[in-house]
């Protein structure tokens, strides 16, 4: 670290991807929106691909960062604190959707009463048997999560480089197992996104963590090169650190997932 800074409480320089990002969620939100008012997705697209690109610039900034020494350890606890904010506001996300779940499965409306008339999962919904492909991919997940902690593990303890690559490879490849057979159950689903509640709330709370997982695949896959060419030590991780919160975040919201949408909500 030859340019390492001498003193804790350094500044970073101002940076222009909070703002971009900002906006380009904004767009790609006004084109979902258009989108679902049947005027085409390229607006939502184009949101999207200004969000992947962010991601990508602000990522490669904050690692040209760690390298130029920027990363004090006060720098560091900021970024820890960000980051913690960060997972917060996702719980805030999966919350709404489990309320949204919840309301409609504790108060079915129905023709003539929310209750006695109301009947969830809908009549002729024929939801998915929780104990076979969710439990694989339940399983799946959390052997995942016990691979990234190990990468975790053996670096925070200065242990083999090769156990910190092989604990971040094998969690990607998991993850990336996952995302197949979440594909797989999707295509044999008994029901639509459209034309009922229970159907609309399975496929946003699902897809949108099956997004997540995606993201997390990627975060961990980022790690698992920069581990390669020897970036991460046991005293400067942040980069690793914020992979496995986000994977571990990841495995919770599915344990929720699985319990309440395959197993309570089936009927």
């Amino acid at each position: 670290m030859a340019h390492e800074k001498n003193h804790d409480y350094h500044i970073l320089p101002p940076s222009v991807w909070p703002f971009v990002g900002g906006v380009s969620a904004f767009v790609m939100m006004v084109g979902a929106i258009m989108w679902m008012h049947e005027s085409g997705p390229w607006i939502f697209f184009m949101g999207l691909i200004g969000v992947f690109y962010v991601m990508y610039a602000w990522w490669s900034d904050v690692v040209v960062e760690s390298h130029s020494g920027d990363h004090t350890p006060v720098v560091s606890i900021g970024l820890r604190y960000g980051y913690i904010l960060f997972i917060v506001s996702e719980v805030m996300f999966f919350s709404a959707w489990f309320w949204s779940f919840f309301k409609h499965a504790l108060y079915p409306m129905g023709p003539m009463s929310p209750i006695i008339d109301g009947v969830f999962p809908p009549a002729g919904v024929e939801t998915f048997n929780p104990w076979h492909l969710p439990l694989i991919n339940t399983l799946i997940l959390l052997l995942s999560g016990c691979a990234a902690t190990w990468a975790h593990h053996a670096l925070v303890h200065n242990e083999s480089r090769k156990d910190v690559q092989h604990g971040l490879i094998l969690a990607v490849i998991l993850g990336g197992l996952f995302t197949l057979l979440q594909a797989y159950e999707y295509s044999h689903a008994g029901f639509g996104f459209a034309g009922n509640i229970y159907g609309a709330n399975f496929f946003m709370l699902t897809g949108f963590h099956g997004f997540h997982v995606l993201v997390g695949t990627i975060f961990l896959f980022i790690c698992y090169m920069r581990a390669r060419s020897g970036h991460f030590t046991a005293e400067r991780h942040v980069g690793v650190e914020a992979a496995v919160w986000y994977w571990h975040f990841v495995d919770v919201v599915w344990l929720f997932v699985f319990a309440a949408i395959y197993v309570w909500g089936q009927g």
